[in-house]
């Protein structure tokens, strides 16, 4: 099935593509891949960046109601040809949307593959990604409400978690997870008495 990205706000992609165009933005960014590319750059894929942080996994665990998310900025992969060599983030300010940064890295390879693998999964989703600044984790958050402002809304319980690369210890990235199995493990790894991972999330043998 078809993943149904959202539309970003014009503003955000416009300052992406004007980022993109001044070659002093691009010069002074810090990704030599992007540097290093001499044709066109195309930016694709606009994701919501949604957090989840330890005062909203507090609740959760408190009151047992689905946690609360904060849409903190848009995020764009950067193409050059056949494959995407960056990303760039965009940030709203008092004055709307503008161009963040660029950056490079594992979680740019990592967000195109989680994305290739849930075009398999035979469900259509919108896509978002979803970070757990405490944890170091960064996930990309299959939203089954395929339809709804990328801006709001609550992660239900059968939408689908999938860990990017590199992942917290002892939890497994690429696998999807439903968030009402992975939200309270994430829980207890906020919390003092730390609880052991469930098997079925835990990372295969080598």
């Amino acid at each position: 099935m078809p993943l149904h990205v959202p539309p970003a706000p014009a503003p955000a992609l416009r300052s992406v593509l004007a980022a993109l165009g001044s070659p002093t933005a691009v010069h002074e960014a810090h990704t030599p891949a992007l540097r290093a590319i001499q044709g066109p750059l195309t930016a694709e894929l606009p994701l919501p960046v949604h957090v989840l942080d330890r005062l909203n996994l507090s609740d959760l665990a408190s009151a047992g109601r689905p946690p609360r998310t904060r849409l903190v900025g848009w995020r764009f992969l950067i193409r050059s040809g056949d494959r995407h060599v960056a990303a760039a983030d965009t940030r709203l300010t008092p004055d709307g949307w503008t161009f963040s940064h660029f950056f490079e890295g594992p979680y740019v390879a990592a967000t195109e593959r989680a994305l290739r693998q849930a075009e398999l999964l035979g469900t259509s989703y919108q896509p978002r990604l979803l970070s757990v600044p405490e944890l170091y984790m960064l996930t990309l958050w299959l939203h089954g409400a395929v339809g709804a402002d990328a801006a709001a809304g609550l992660p239900a319980g059968e939408d689908l978690l999938v860990p990017l690369a590199p992942a917290p210890p002892g939890i497994a990235a690429y696998r999807p997870h439903p968030v009402s199995e992975l939200l309270p493990v994430l829980t207890h790894r906020l919390t003092p008495a730390t609880a052991p991972v469930p098997p079925s999330l835990a990372a295969p043998a080598a």
